[in-house]
């Protein structure tokens, strides 16, 4: 009965849609795990680590688009899944998330692997259900119940997000499923863009200087038409078709107050830039949030608006002042001219490496994936335009599992990801599993400053004593990633120029697998000092247009 009850949900969520699971081993999730990879047309990826299993489930889902299945044994392999578990929460991404369980019998009795799992994600799941012991004559409400999880992680009644099914089995845990309830024909149900509806509502922006600011969740095709309706638009890092270089631009007071928009539309996530959100403020101009592209992060409370769906492409009434646009673009072309072509024996400072990294992917057609912490602000304000699909985890924002998220999204594809050297080592054990059976290529570059860059930028490194400041917050590591990569069986190599940046990159991805490729770059003060010098010469560029015809 447990084997047609598992065998059950799998049919029915393949039906719906379903081609992803990520199982971590184990004995209790036994008749899930024979189900998943008895299941046509799913793909099961086994990973050893249940926390990077999360975290690579998640790369999935965000490449895909799709609801990813991930399954686990009872005890702590579920408590793994928290951190994964909070991203997906936090960023709108689909999972179906199911652990076995002990029977309610072997529970505070001091039985192995046996936790309270009930609610055991909080309020961090879209549904909650412990499907109890299957049941001969519950098997009527089988499908019913994969169809409900399925319809809440995708987000057909509210924010697509992770779904928790728990499931207490009992021995014998290997058995042969008896026909299954019947079903329904096999079909979609998941959600794109293109499917979301349209609004313009009453909103009236004709001839208005309008700025959107868009991330985690926008597409590319929302970007375009954004910008179609004249309307300047920045973003995040994930941003794929926005204008760059916002952040060192507005960092210059009077660009930044020539700048001040009628209207500020907001979409999606919100960018790391704080002189961005610090502009919004300060601008006082209305704020409009259309919902269509996922939860708005509004966490100082400028919005004034709230709309479902998307803006009207078509809609006369949402044609901005494109002189704003065309002055904000003049702009951001001057800061991407500030770096022209360089040279390819050029030393590598973080700045260059972000900068390397997506042009390197966007000319293999390959996906980014950018960590957290400097990286992620790195592309945001140093890199060109991203133009092919951008992934990171900026829900909660954390390290954690950021080598699995970019494993994630490369498996079966393509992909270069970008992080430091502490979030390399926070999940080394993602290397072990590589990108799975799927295959594919992964460029997995990483900035080695010696420790946690990002500190150097805050008011610890000079409010701290030195060695308190490397203990407690720098803290560098002596390990050699790049060996321990080799050690592994992977590629691992060290660059210091962008020229071999560069050829690394692109023989990475023509050569497929997994390489790692350690970029050695200046100190992390240098790395301050650096990140000065490009913010002066960005200034500069901001000076000028400031003195250009007002927008």
């Amino acid at each position: 009965m447990q084997a047609s009850f598992a065998a059950t949900l799998f049919d029915e969520w393949s039906r719906l849609g379903l081609q992803d699971v990520v199982l971590g081993p184990g004995s209790r999730s036994t008749p899930l795990a024979l189900a998943s990879a008895s299941s046509a047309g799913v793909h099961v990826e086994v990973r050893i680590d249940e926390r990077g299993a999360g975290f690579f489930a998640l790369g999935r889902a965000l490449v895909t688009g799709r609801p990813v299945a991930l399954v686990v044994t009872s005890g702590t392999a579920a408590a793994e899944l928290h951190p994964a578990i909070a991203e997906a929460d936090l960023a709108a991404v689909p999972l179906l998330v199911v652990t076995a369980d002990r029977p309610p019998e072997l529970h505070g009795v001091g039985a192995a692997q046996t936790i309270d799992q009930l609610h055991l994600y909080g309020a961090m799941v879209r549904r909650f259900d412990d499907a109890g012991v299957p049941r001969l004559d519950a098997q009527s409400a089988w499908r019913p119940l994969a169809a409900r999880l399925w319809r809440a992680a995708i987000g057909i009644d509210g924010v697509p997000g992770p779904v928790h099914l728990n499931v207490p089995f009992v021995e014998p845990l290997v058995a042969v499923p008896a026909p299954l309830p019947v079903g329904r024909p096999a079909g979609r149900a998941w959600r794109t863009d293109d499917e979301l509806p349209v609004v313009s509502a009453s909103v009236e922006l004709r001839g208005q200087r309008v700025l959107a600011v868009v991330g985690r969740g926008v597409s590319g095709v929302t970007v375009g038409a954004l910008r179609g309706l004249g309307w300047a638009v920045i973003g995040d890092a994930t941003a794929v078709g926005t204008l760059a270089h916002a952040d060192p631009l507005l960092r210059h007071e009077g660009f930044a107050r020539q700048a001040r928009p009628d209207v500020v539309v907001r979409l999606g996530g919100a960018p790391a830039s704080r002189g961005v959100a610090h502009w919004i403020a300060a601008w006082g101009a209305p704020v409009i949030a259309w919902r269509g592209a996922g939860p708005v992060s509004d966490p100082d409370g400028l919005v004034e608006r709230s709309l479902p769906g998307l803006p009207d492409a078509a809609a006369p009434q949402l044609v901005a002042d494109a002189s704003y646009a065309s002055w904000w673009q003049h702009a951001s072309d001057g800061v991407e001219r500030l770096f022209g072509r360089d040279a390819p024996g050029t030393a590598l400072d973080e700045v260059l490496v972000a900068r390397s990294a997506v042009q390197a992917a966007q000319r293999a057609d390959a996906a980014v994936v950018v960590g957290s912490s400097m990286p992620v602000r790195d592309v945001e304000w140093w890199a060109p335009p991203r133009t092919t699909p951008t992934f990171a985890n900026r829900g909660a924002n954390g390290i954690d599992g950021v080598v699995s998220t970019v494993l994630g999204v490369a498996a079966g594809g393509r992909a270069v990801g970008l992080v430091g050297d502490i979030t390399l080592r926070h999940d080394l054990s993602g290397l072990a599993d590589g990108l799975g059976s799927r295959g594919g290529s992964c460029a997995l570059v990483v900035a080695d400053n010696g420790g946690g860059g990002i500190f150097s930028f805050l008011s610890q490194a000079t409010a701290v004593e030195p060695g308190s400041f490397e203990r407690l917050f720098a803290t560098p590591r002596s390990t050699d990633v790049a060996a321990v990569s080799r050690s592994l069986g992977l590629e691992g190599v060290r660059v210091a120029t962008a020229g071999d940046l560069d050829q690394a990159i692109a023989a990475a991805l023509e050569r497929g697998g997994l390489s790692v490729i350690v970029a050695d770059v200046p100190d992390r003060s240098t790395n301050v000092v650096r990140h000065e010098e490009y913010a002066r010469a960005a200034a500069a560029v901001a000076a000028t247009a400031t003195a250009s015809v007002d927008p």
